[in-house]
């Protein structure tokens, strides 16, 4: 007998005796061809067929996969991209800039009376620039439990934005102002197609606080609800748009009662991703009503280091208008900036 005729005719009698004994016990055994095929040879590997010639399989339920659009992934519009609850997570960019203005507010006013500084200071239109911005879902889910894919989501979000006289050693480098914006924002997914190409990714309503935290005369605060919208196109467009309703105030505690003529009631925002290393943005804001206030930021990013996903920026920005500051609110100035940021984290 020859010894492939052999082995095969031991494994089977090991096949029946398994067989048997599972018969005693109630246990269904193996097919006669697995145990065959468990004493062959593996197949050799089939080396003429591409490693990307597999069956896709769909996106598992995760954290910022890759699969999915910007849009997706910065407000987890999607179950396959979503990331936990109470995360800390990137929202404007965390920057360190220096800039240069064509002018500085030595003496800030507002139509409130006793908001008005009295006497100037001696600031230089170079300085620091330092903002801090992050955010955290605080709970998914509310009214899509039953969607099979949407995601809707309740945020929390935190910005600081300071101006620092670092150069100004003459009056003890003071941080000339200093912003906290705290907010809450609730964002529901949306999938509709506009003409061009846009695909409008979500819908959103959000309540923020601003203000400056300083006494009088210089004191400066408000409070907004807003709307907003976002769209994308070909995951190399993003566009945001905002309007909002300023809360009002008693007249004896408004600090700005001028504001929203000045900074504006809506904005519009603009990206636009050249390639992965560069990153064109536009902001404007308007008052939506005649007076001259409103703005425009013009934004350039470069990814430094070898990996373009690391997050850290070359920024440089050019904004001119009102409200680059609280304290700057009524203040129309053109301001340089150039520095580091981090995004998308």
């Amino acid at each position: 007998m020859r010894g492939d005729d052999a082995g095969q005719l031991a494994c089977f009698r090991r096949w029946a005796d398994a067989q048997r004994a599972a018969q005693a016990v109630g246990v269904p055994a193996a097919a006669p061809a697995a145990a065959l095929a468990s004493n062959q040879p593996a197949a050799p590997a089939n080396t003429g067929v591409s490693a990307t010639n597999t069956i896709a399989s769909p996106a598992t339920e995760g954290c910022r996969d890759a699969g999915y659009s910007v849009l997706s992934r910065f407000w987890d519009l999607e179950k396959g991209s979503a990331c936990d609850t109470f995360e800390i997570r990137g929202y404007r960019p965390i920057s360190l800039m220096w800039t240069s203005a064509n002018s500085v507010n030595t003496q800030p006013t507002s139509p409130a009376a006793g908001h008005s500084a009295l006497a100037p200071t001696a600031y230089r239109p170079a300085e620091m620039k330092i903002q801090l911005s992050v955010r955290t879902k605080i709970v998914q889910g509310l009214l899509t439990a039953n969607e099979p894919v949407k995601r809707d989501s309740l945020w929390f979000g935190y910005t600081s934005q300071s101006y620092w006289q670092l150069f100004n050693g003459g009056i003890s480098r003071p941080f000339r102002n200093t912003d906290h914006e705290p907010e809450v924002v609730y964002i529901y997914p949306i999938d509709t197609m506009w003409p061009g190409g846009w695909r409008q990714r979500l819908g959103g309503i959000g309540l923020v606080h601003q203000s400056n935290g300083q006494s009088l005369p210089l004191s400066r605060s408000w409070n907004r609800i807003y709307l907003m919208a976002a769209f994308e196109k070909d995951d190399r467009w993003q566009l945001q748009a905002r309007v909002w309703q300023r809360v009002t105030e008693k007249s004896s505690q408004d600090d700005n009662p001028d504001i929203s003529s000045r900074i504006g009631r809506a904005e519009l925002s603009a990206s636009w991703a050249l390639n992965k290393t560069h990153t064109l943005g536009m902001t404007l804001r308007h008052p939506m009503s005649t007076g001259g206030g409103g703005s425009v930021r013009l934004d350039w990013m470069r990814a430094l280091g070898s990996n373009p996903n690391s997050g850290l920026r070359l920024h440089a920005s050019l904004f001119s208008g009102y409200g680059d500051s609280l304290i700057d609110y009524n203040f129309r100035r053109t301001v340089f900036s150039l520095g580091l940021s981090l995004v998308e984290f």
